[in-house]
């Protein structure tokens, strides 16, 4: 058994009778409810109790991403982690997600993977969610009927641009690239642990299976 701890990074300063008088945390939480000042304090703090669960020994501290959304301020985990990548030493960095459908192209999650794996010295753990409805069709405007299709695509260039060592071109349904040849490439070999979260997704249970 291995012990990890995640930090949500939720905005901590929501008014009191948030629940009574809006709608939603989620996608169209009003703009003026944030103050950047606010979350200059925050940041910093969520950043240091992710850097001390590493100096307590836990096996990993994990981030994820959402958008659009006040219990969790962290659009793009991977600024977190490679922050947490030079002020942490043995634990792993598990990165919960990058929805592989929202990037264009999914080479810039291989990238900046690698990336993150060279500077923590090969502790990355890569996990690619299919992403929430909320984050993935709400507040980036995916087309839901084509969610999977374009997650299933992108997931396969990654680990491809990850392993082979020859410059490709990539000609798919969503992704076009005339070469695909990431530098930097990251330390584990072939690559580093891919891991799909989800939560009550019965098509993802099937095809991870």
């Amino acid at each position: 058994m291995k012990l990890m701890w995640f930090h949500l990074m939720p905005y901590t300063e929501l008014p009191a009778g948030f629940r009574n008088k809006h709608p939603s945390v989620w996608v169209d939480i009003h703009s003026s409810l944030f103050d950047p000042r606010r979350a200059h304090h925050m940041y910093n703090d969520f950043m240091d109790e992710l850097e001390y669960a590493g100096e307590c020994g836990f096996d990993a501290i994990c981030v994820n991403e959402h958008h659009s959304n006040g219990y969790g301020l962290m659009p793009s985990p991977n600024l977190i982690a490679s922050s947490l990548a030079r002020r942490t030493t043995d634990t792993a960095l598990c990165v919960m997600g990058n929805s592989l459908a929202l990037y264009n192209p999914p080479t810039r999650v291989a990238e900046e993977f690698a990336m993150i794996d060279c500077i923590s010295g090969g502790r990355l753990i890569a996990g690619f969610p299919v992403g929430s409805p909320m984050d993935t069709c709400y507040a980036y405007g995916q087309n839901p009927s084509l969610l999977r299709d374009r997650y299933h695509e992108a997931h396969d260039l990654i680990l491809r641009a990850w392993t082979d060592p020859e410059t490709f071109a990539f000609n798919g349904r969503f992704n076009q690239q005339r070469y695909v040849n990431i530098w930097p490439r990251p330390v584990q070999r072939p690559h580093p642990p891919v891991w799909v979260p989800g939560g009550g997704s019965v098509e993802t249970w099937h095809w991870c299976a």
